[in-house]
């Protein structure tokens, strides 16, 4: 099912956001809002600042500089009203191995202080909801991480927060688990609940309503999926079969009507201002060399393209920068 539309209000703003660790920039400078019941995804590799983002935003650590504020609360000043609102799950199971499915959810329902009647209420809903009732009294570390997952997502919204924080929730789960994590959480979007979770699967991120493509502390692009896609990536991608591809991709570097080019699944992705003169170059470079080449098509571009030629070209004015200083 789709995610359902999110209503206009902001219940996460953040003005010029960051965060220091000695000379290093984790977070630098970041400003974004995100809309009441909205999936809002933060895409960028690992060290890029994602989880430093969210654990200034659940109040968890403390800004450099820059203000937030999420579900009315500052990050700053408002740091234990913060932790009343939200519901958090980590990349790293956070959960107790040695307990029950069952006694996790008692433990987690004693931490946020539920009426014995909404303790009761709250864990009948957890366990539907996971699809946990015959595991209910298996020992947590004999789960599978898919049924692990499912888990730490009740737990972490037993008391309703109306924000919900994930940070990499299926690193380390296979493809189908990781689908069926998603489902749990339009479930929870189309009840109201926001949801801000970091990722670096390209495919992961699709599932978005909007996006934040974070690089090296910066966020470089925003907006959704489609929009990413087409006002981010003004150049033509081309997709081509051949052989040796990672041969292919050295030859194909260098010609002047190729602006990048980068491995896809078994082939590769050629970014080009003209299409058709990349096409014609391509085609001349590749026979010269002795590959054998299938297919070569113009295709829409992917997030994976839009994401590459980002950080490519953040990386181009970075570079450019440096030979300036010098």
């Amino acid at each position: 099912m789709p995610p359902a539309p999110a209503t206009t209000e902001n219940i996460v703003e953040v003005q010029n956001l960051e965060k220091h660790f000695g000379a290093f920039k984790a977070v630098a400078g970041v400003s974004f809002a995100v809309r009441r019941g909205e999936i809002f995804g933060f895409l960028g590799p690992n060290g890029a600042g994602k989880s430093t983002t969210i654990r200034m935003l659940c109040g968890l650590l403390a800004p450099t500089a820059g203000s937030g504020r999420v579900a009315g609360f500052d990050i700053v000043r408002d740091t234990e009203k913060i932790k009343t609102r939200i519901g958090y799950m980590s990349q790293k199971f956070s959960l107790y191995d040695e307990l029950t499915v069952e006694e996790n959810i008692d433990f987690y329902s004693g931490i946020y202080c539920l009426s014995a009647a909404k303790k009761a209420e709250r864990k009948d809903w957890v366990l539907t909801m996971a699809g946990l009732r015959e595991h209910r009294r298996a020992r947590t570390a004999e789960l599978s991480g898919g049924w692990k997952q499912r888990l730490a997502l009740g737990c972490a919204v037993l008391h309703e927060p109306p924000v919900l924080f994930l940070d990499e929730p299926t690193s380390g789960v296979d493809p189908n688990s990781r689908r069926r994590f998603w489902d749990l959480i339009y479930s929870l979007s189309g009840q109201g609940v926001t949801v801000f979770v970091t990722t670096h699967y390209m495919e992961e991120s699709e599932y978005c309503d909007r996006l934040g493509i974070v690089y090296r502390g910066e966020l470089i692009a925003l907006g959704t999926p489609r929009e990413l896609k087409t006002q981010h990536m003004p150049e033509a991608v081309l997709e081509l079969d051949c052989d040796r591809p990672n041969e292919a991709m050295l030859a194909l570097e260098r010609l002047p009507a190729v602006k990048e080019v980068a491995l896809f699944g078994k082939g590769l992705h050629a970014v080009a201002a003209d299409p058709a003169a990349a096409e014609a170059a391509i085609r001349t470079a590749l026979a010269a060399g002795g590959f054998r080449l299938g297919r070569l098509e113009r295709i829409v571009p992917t997030l994976e393209d839009v994401f590459v030629s980002l950080i490519e070209a953040r990386d181009r004015v970075a570079g450019a920068l440096t030979e300036v200083r010098r």
